[in-house]
């Protein structure tokens, strides 16, 4: 082989044991968790209107041509809603790529439920390799995933270790009404023609929420504003004063995913979590939250360490760890300050 041709990328490895990464002073080990069933997801029926992940088929048609390439082929690639399931997953491979970059660790990725049909709670499996535990919400409620007692009392345990993270994000809950024109006002606001008019998620995000006494709550699926005259995300609204872990340190931007979550405090008098980071909402397009007089929606929250508990809490929608929705240099910023944070 020539030196001038582009190197084959590593070999993939598939169904097998997670190989535990040895502390490192500074370095932190990052794992990712999805909270949900693969198989309870994958096998929602394509005919259900609500509640469910489109088809790749769907994804395809409603965005051709950019998957029509041979890696994406029926020959090749899952065309059901697995196939989306998927997609996430390779998604979430830049972040990985990054993140173990400036960790030096390699970042761990487990399933709820796998697509084996492996169940794995967060238990010390999972947690005594792991400093920041990235857990994502892109579970539908209608799954019924919950944390049980069992996985709070190893996340509490686990959280009094000095510098331990557990960032908790859950994705949109659209459609959260039995009001039809609603739905559609929320369904023309944020444009996705691949999100259903209900589309709730986050169950088992929220049972954590519940559990550490965080009062927090996903709701709406809101449209980010752009910067006029370009198709670019507008910058966020940051409270830097508050962000003493500095993980807004050269960021501008997330990434443009077309409906947010807005992570509403219930009770809160902003002493307990902190908001670190508004997003602008378009407000060309009608919504509720808009109409009521609200211009920006929550997106980085934090909860410093409290009595027992020594690690800290972050909030922030899991679909800024992925590049489906693009990418930029700002985001991968945010990606390598989570990865070295204090």
């Amino acid at each position: 082989m020539s030196s001038s041709t582009t190197p084959c990328p590593a070999a993939r490895t598939y169904n097998q044991r997670h190989i535990p990464r040895k502390y490192t002073p500074g370095r932190r080990r990052i794992s990712i968790y999805w909270a949900w069933s693969y198989p309870w997801e994958a096998q929602r029926s394509p005919a259900a209107m609500e509640n469910r992940y489109s088809t790749f088929t769907e994804v395809r048609n409603v965005l051709w041509p950019s998957y029509e390439t041979p890696e994406y082929s029926s020959a090749q690639f899952l065309q059901g809603i697995a196939g989306t399931l998927e997609l996430f997953h390779r998604s979430a491979l830049s972040f990985q790529e990054v993140a173990g970059e400036a960790s030096g660790h390699p970042v761990a990725v487990f399933q709820r439920t796998d697509q084996a049909g492996f169940t794995l709670p967060i238990d010390a499996r999972i947690l005594a390799d792991t400093d920041t535990l990235l857990v994502f919400g892109l579970d539908h409620l209608l799954s019924d995933q919950a944390a049980a007692p069992e996985e709070i009392a190893a996340l509490e345990q686990w959280l009094a270790r000095e510098d331990t993270c557990l960032m908790i994000g859950p994705h949109h809950d659209v459609g959260d009404t039995d009001d039809y024109k609603r739905r559609q006002v929320e369904y023309e606001h944020h444009g996705d023609a691949l999100v259903p008019r209900q589309q709730r998620f986050g169950q088992y995000t929220r049972s954590l929420l519940t559990a550490f006494g965080v009062p927090v709550i996903n709701q709406w699926g809101l449209h980010p504003a752009q910067v006029a005259g370009t198709r670019d995300i507008a910058p966020l609204t940051t409270f830097r004063d508050l962000d003493e872990k500095r993980l807004l340190d050269g960021v501008t931007t997330f990434n443009f995913h077309p409906h947010l979550p807005h992570y509403a405090l219930t009770g809160d008098d902003g002493n307990e979590v902190r908001i670190l980071a508004r997003q602008p909402i378009d407000l060309s397009r009608p919504h509720p939250f808009t109409e009521a007089g609200n211009t920006e929606l929550n997106c980085l929250l934090w909860v410093p360490p409290s009595g027992r508990r020594a690690g800290d809490i972050l909030m922030v929608d899991s679909t800024h760890f992925t590049t489906l929705f693009g990418g930029t240099d700002s985001l991968r910023r945010f990606w390598q300050n989570l990865a070295r944070m204090k």
